[in-house]
């Protein structure tokens, strides 16, 4: 044994992992860091190699997906050349051992809502030789049976992966593959509108029934919910209620924050009872929301303390590459092929969110179409800037370093190259400068799309700007000439 492993092996091994978390933590955003490893527990270090429990396989296989090489520089920084760390997972308890992880699906439904192949219509849920009213046959309505309310078009094939959703498509994976059964129980999945909240629900859904034909999946938005609640009230229904939805295996409902609008407390108190029984039988909830539980009002403190039980994930906006990804699936899934200097445009300009994009698609489409014009980027051009209201929110930093390279006529490549000349650092300088000025990404973003500089560094550079702003009419030029350039 060397010096140097004798003082590791000598040292706390909670101590350890502590420092691996401040290491951590400084590079991931606080939701990340909250949900991913504020849960881990370190147990033991034995011969330079520091063992962690983690819940569940699943929780396992997603630490490994997503931030493998972070943990591996935390453990290195930490232990050395030679350091390893270890897993252990928390298996829950079930009647299996603990080796035994295989999914045995069942030979026969415990519960069935409908049959698609029948063609008469079905109003009844039948289970335990009870007569049960569906709550999706509301009033003035033709009854029919909608046997998951899923949008059958909402995927994963279709829902293009980037790091603004990795987190949440990887447990959305794992969910499907163990409903109930993982530590992301329930899924609450918040954000701003049209960035797929709504899609990803649905995706999981989908797979699950591909996995588990049997299982009992119900979507429902949050408003469907209330107004099924006021009729079962009406009709003096309310157990008949409760006893449909806690019978499911899988339950999403989406736009949660409307139970929190108006007078809803007994909503809220159905839905209560609804969690707390599905969870005990290990039945897997998902909740979708424009914010997030800290965020979120109106609610009965104890519901909303189980919202935060499971993972809180955030969809955040795309960057430019996956909002071209998304673009080109959405332009081959029509047969319409657009140039890629339209694509490229169209993906920097429109920003918030991914079903803006898409309209503003749908609009060049249109205009193209009825006018018999040519697609070509003054068309697409002259659509966006009518199609966007607002436009100094739809800045995105891929657009400002481009605005800003045309401006000193140097390429993106240049500015994050590792390079001290005074023209490049200006310019990377003015990068970060409006980059913090127009967008919401915390500094080391930021410094990563430029030139992988950490968050210290963007905010030197943005002083100095703030600086030179004040004492230097040519930088004071420059500004308001980029400026102008970005929100034309």
């Amino acid at each position: 044994m060397t010096d140097g492993e004798k003082t590791i092996s000598h040292r706390n091994y909670k101590d350890i992992w502590n420092n691996c978390l401040r290491f951590i933590e400084d590079n991931i955003d606080a939701n990340a860091y909250t949900n991913w490893f504020l849960p881990i527990v370190p147990i033991a270090l034995n011969q330079n190699t520091l063992t962690i429990q983690v819940p569940s396989s699943s929780y396992y296989e997603c630490l490994e997906n997503n931030y493998y090489h972070l943990i591996k520089t935390a453990i290195k920084k930490e232990l050395g050349v030679t350091g390893k760390l270890n897993y252990k997972v928390l298996l829950q308890k079930t009647n299996k051992s603990e080796t035994d992880m295989t999914i045995n699906l069942p030979s026969s439904p415990k519960h069935t809502i409908g049959n698609p192949g029948r063609l008469k219509p079905i109003d009844v849920y039948k289970t335990d030789n009870r007569d049960i009213p569906d709550p999706f046959i509301l009033p003035g309505i033709q009854k029919r049976r909608i046997p998951t309310n899923l949008n059958s078009s909402m995927t994963f094939d279709n829902f293009i992966e980037g790091d603004c959703n990795r987190l949440v498509r990887s447990a959305g994976w794992a969910i499907a593959k163990q409903p109930g059964e993982t530590a992301f129980n329930p899924l609450f999945i918040y954000s701003d509108a049209g960035l797929g909240k709504t899609h990803i629900a649905n995706a999981i859904g989908n797979q699950t029934k591909e996995y588990y034909p049997d299982k009992v999946v119900v979507y429902v938005s949050a408003d469907l919910f209330y107004q099924q609640f006021m009729e079962a009230i009406k009709n003096n229904n309310r157990d008949d209620f409760l006893y449909f939805y806690q019978s499911v295996d899988m339950l999403i409902i989406d736009d949660i924050q409307f139970l929190g609008t108006g007078n809803k407390e007994k909503t809220q108190e159905a839905l209560f009872h609804i969690f707390n029984d599905l969870q005990r039988k290990h039945k897997q909830l998902i909740i979708c929301s424009d914010k997030s539980p800290v965020e979120i009002s109106g609610f009965d403190q104890r519901l909303l303390s189980r919202f935060k039980w499971g993972l809180t994930a955030d969809l955040q906006v795309p960057d430019l590459e996956t909002r071209v990804a998304i673009l080109n699936n959405k332009l081959e899934n029509n047969g319409v092929v657009f140039p890629d200097e339209i694509i490229n445009y169209l993906a920097l300009r429109v920003t918030s969110n991914t079903r803006e994009m898409e309209g503003a698609m749908i609009a060049i489409l249109a205009q193209a179409s009825l006018n018999r014009r040519k697609i070509t980027e003054e068309l697409a051009k002259e659509m966006i800037d009518k199609y966007v209201k607002s436009t100094a929110k739809e800045i995105s930093i891929e657009y400002i370093q481009k605005v800003v390279c045309d401006y000193f006529e140097i390429s993106i490549d240049k500015i994050n190259a590792n390079t001290r000349k005074r023209e490049i650092v200006q310019a990377r300088q003015f990068c970060m400068y409006f980059a913090k000025k127009y967008t919401k990404m915390p500094l080391s973003t930021i410094g990563k799309f430029c030139g992988d500089k950490d968050h210290a560094t963007v905010l030197h550079s943005c002083r100095v700007i703030e600086n030179l702003l004040e004492t230097d009419k040519n930088i004071r030029a420059y500004y308001e000439d980029i400026e102008k350039k970005m929100k034309m």
